[in-house]
């Protein structure tokens, strides 16, 4: 069985990448599985600190997953501040950061028509540092997502749901790739 983290960007329990994020993990391979991580709500970043304990269940459940796939929603053309004060915490210090090596992918869900291409672009960036292996295809970048995702969050566009389909398959065929590499 593949075990799969997915993180969500976004503080918002009713965040439509949350929903994003369960709406792929209906559409894995049956040999997968995905588990939402409940929180990336973690102090800023002080390197004079210790660890704490919420900072310390994220990089566990990142440590424990084959593969994580990062839901990014787009603030001012960028992820949200939280989720990049959480990736400085996860990777710290860098030769000890669960991220390092692990397969990633990042998807977006928005109500604008961008569809997070930019706060995207941003997050292979930031990634760069902790030397994951990033998914490039296929991308998911969910335009006018309110359009596509009923009010209590359910996905309810087909093409969609397509969409997410051929993701799911093409992630767990990478994190299966890199896991026989290693």
């Amino acid at each position: 069985m593949t075990a799969l983290l997915g993180i969500c960007g976004s503080l918002r329990r009713a965040s439509i990448n949350r929903s994003l994020l369960q709406a792929i993990g209906l559409a894995l391979p049956a040999d997968a599985a995905l588990v939402l991580h409940d929180s990336i709500e973690v102090p800023l970043f002080n390197s004079d600190l210790a660890e704490p304990e919420s900072v310390r269940r994220i990089k566990d459940a990142i440590a424990a997953a084959d593969g994580v796939v990062f839901a990014v929603p787009e603030y001012n053309y960028s992820i949200p501040g939280g989720l990049k004060n959480a990736l400085d915490w996860i990777s710290s210090p860098p030769v000890k950061s669960p991220l390092r090596g692990k397969p990633v992918a990042i998807v977006g869900a928005t109500s604008g028509m961008s569809g997070t291409i930019r706060a995207q672009l941003h997050m292979r960036q930031i990634l760069l540092f902790s030397d994951c292996q990033v998914l490039s295809q296929p991308e998911v970048l969910i335009p006018r997502a309110h359009e596509r995702f009923d009010a209590t969050g359910a996905l309810s566009d087909d093409s969609t749901r397509l969409l997410l389909g051929r993701f799911g398959a093409a992630f767990v065929a990478f994190v299966k790739r890199h896991t026989n590499e290693s």
